[in-house]
């Protein structure tokens, strides 16, 4: 079937030569992997290549034959220009380490129109902003919302935030934040993107990062411990 919709690039992998595997975050299909032939090859090559950098918004029309196989693109735009995101090293830097997360993270071949939304207006929002030190903080948590996992908040003034159940309880058990790791994750509950960059420390947002890759372990099945995440640690220090 013939389609036409938006989609998010999660990865792209080099297959043989010249050619690559694409996996793309759709609007209307959810995750769907495309086959990209002579991406290294022609005239056009480099153009072909820019297409699929992480996290790029493009307009596709592909064809689906939904049979669990690669599909195949008809025509590809770029919906939206980053103007910044390729250019900065803190911004290239937390787009690469939240395609990892995402390429964990969804699994599902049917439509997260909502995910996709959320996602998309974060990443033009951090295209178009300075003050970024918080922002793959934030968006983990938020697309935990729409992975079914979000915390609990109605005990929010519970001491303690127990990550299995992901609820605040009055009792430490084995599988609870520290009461200092609780705080912090309850500052993060309450930020928005707009909101005060410096609320943490180097040494907290560090502490409040662990926590976040953590929780998606416990919620996840496969999921992998980003290897960007030691890149990302090196250029927010």
């Amino acid at each position: 079937m013939q389609v036409k919709t938006k989609a998010i690039v999660i990865s792209s992998i080099k297959f043989q030569e010249k050619s690559l595997i694409v996996k793309c975050f759709t609007q209307s299909h959810g995750l769907k992997s495309y086959f990209v032939r002579d991406a290294f090859s022609g005239r056009k090559s480099n153009q072909k290549i820019a297409y699929f950098q992480p996290l790029t918004i493009l307009e596709i029309e592909a064809v689906h034959k939904n049979k669990g196989t690669l599909e195949n693109f008809k025509e590809i735009k770029i919906s939206a220009p980053f103007q910044s995101i390729h250019s900065d090293i803190y911004k290239s830097t937390i787009v690469m380490f939240v395609s990892e997360i995402l390429h964990h993270s969804i699994h599902e071949e049917e439509e997260n129109e909502s995910l996709f939304s959320f996602l998309e207006t974060a990443l033009l929002w951090l295209d178009h902003h300075d003050e970024i030190a918080n922002f793959h903080l934030i968006l983990l948590l938020e697309t935990t919302k729409y992975l079914g996992f979000y915390p609990d908040i109605s005990d929010i003034e519970m001491p303690f935030f127990e990550m299995t159940e992901g609820v605040f309880t009055p009792f430490h058990a084995i599988s609870s934040l520290t009461e200092h790791e609780t705080n912090l994750f309850k500052k993060l509950i309450n930020l928005k993107f707009d909101n005060d960059q410096k609320i943490f420390h180097v040494i907290e947002r560090q502490i409040v990062l662990k926590v976040l890759i953590d929780y998606y372990s416990i919620h996840l099945d496969g999921f992998k411990k980003p290897k960007s995440l030691d890149v990302l640690k090196e250029v927010f220090s």
